[in-house]
Order: structure tokens, then sequence, then C-alpha cells
């Protein structure tokens, strides 16, 4: 049994989690932690305050005591906002704090974005511009480049929890270029565990989502890797471990 976890801000889509578990279709067990969100609102500060070592230290020992493998802070906007140096910094201390190998959503989308080979990709964020310009920085940091960006606008996550396949595919369709290698779908708040094999085929293109990246990368922490069609390109890379 390979047991992962994740530290999850609030209560929006970590529904998910147990759907993406049975999907994996193998030896994976998934452990969610909530953690207190603090201002449910997608303002810079907010976000930022919302991966506070204070606030992730909380539910570190829960974690600890479910025998959890690796560790993924399971939100992209509590750490892209910190930049690139500051990401790095929040993980190393989650895993100091842990004593097992962490990282986060936004790794995740870097690590996974080459995973599948894509350079170029479309960025489709539920977000307000300014922390949509944020999460592009940090990708090219991470030597991608944003051939394109969306910005829904959205202000909190509860409205985003409460989209459906149509908004998510609506929003796809309107980031992506010819150019773009992969679709990146960011926001832990966002149900895309249901959608990705639609989403891939209509676009033609991996389709990288937020949730799915995070259980994605507490594989690759965990030197697993699951054969999942159901979860999109990203889990049908060789080599494939399946029990």
């Amino acid at each position: 049994m390979t047991a992962l976890g994740f530290l999850y801000p609030g209560h929006f889509a970590e529904d998910d989690y147990p759907r993406i578990e049975q999907l994996l279709g193998s030896d994976i067990r998934v452990d969610l932690v909530h953690t207190d969100i603090g201002e449910a609102t997608r303002r810079v500060d907010a976000l930022y305050g919302m991966g506070s070592p204070e606030r992730l230290a909380q539910g570190v020992e829960g974690l600890r005591l479910s025998g959890a493998e690796a560790l993924v802070w399971a939100c992209d906007g509590g750490g892209f906002v910190r930049g690139w140096q500051g990401a790095h910094e929040q993980v190393r201390e989650l895993a100091r704090a842990a004593g097992m190998p962490a990282s986060s959503t936004s790794f995740g989308f870097v690590h996974a974005a080459a995973e599948v080979g894509a350079r170029r990709v479309a960025l489709a964020a539920t977000y307000p511009e300014d922390v949509t310009g944020l999460f592009a920085d940090f990708l090219r940091a991470g030597r991608i480049e944003v051939v394109a960006a969306r910005s829904a606008g959205v202000v909190t996550a509860a409205e985003v929890a409460a989209w459906g396949e149509a908004e998510v595919l609506a929003l796809a369709r309107e980031a992506d270029v010819p150019r773009a290698e992969a679709i990146l779908l960011p926001d832990t708040a966002l149900h895309t565990a249901s959608h990705i094999p639609a989403l891939e085929k209509d676009l033609g293109k991996p389709v990288l989502t937020a949730n799915q990246v995070s259980v994605w990368e507490a594989l690759r922490l965990a030197d697993r890797r699951v054969n999942a069609p159901e979860l999109g390109a990203l889990f049908t890379r060789e080599p494939i471990v399946q029990v």
C-alpha cells in the first residue's frame, strides 16, 4: 500500500480525491487533511495567507499519523503567489515539519507538463487576471512557455466549486490556441476528475488539472507510476507500475 497525504484548504472539490483514488485501480491510498482557508477570496494577500506556515503546520501531524509516504500542499494559488523561490521555501518547510518528501500543486504542474512533453501551454484559469498572471510567471520560472492565458475572473472558491463540465470545457476552449501543446486548468476548488477524458477528446491534446496533478505529484514523490487512462494522458506514460 502506498499512502499519499494532501493538505487541502477548506471544503470545495475534495470529492475529486476519492474518485481519483478509485480510478487509480491499485494499492494507492489518498488521505486528505483540511486546512483553515482564512478569507475565502482570490485576492493575492488572502492566497498568501492561506499558505502560511502556521496554517499548514496544523495539518501536518494528522498526515504523519496516517502513515503517508509523501505530502502535497493541494492548493496552487496558495503556492505560486509566493513566487518560485518562496514556493520552494514553503515545501522545504513542509518536508522538514512532516519528515517526508513534500511538494505542492504549483510544482506539480511544472513537473507534469514536462512528463507529457509540453513546453508551450495555454492557461485556462478561474482566477482574476492578476492571480492568473502570477501563475504564468511561476510557470515561466519553471521554463514553460505560456502561449495563451484566459482568466474567468471568479472571486470565490465556492463559486468555482459549483462549476460543471460545460463551464470547465468552455473555459478550456477559450484558452486553447494551436501552438499550445497542453491546456492547464489550475484551481483545486475546481471539479475536474470526471471531465478529463472529455476535455482531452474535445481539445485533442493533454489536459492538466489541479487535483489530477496534485495526486500525480504525490505519486512521483513516492516513486510510483500508475497507468490510469481515465485520468488523462498524464497517467499513461511509461514505465507502468500496476498492481
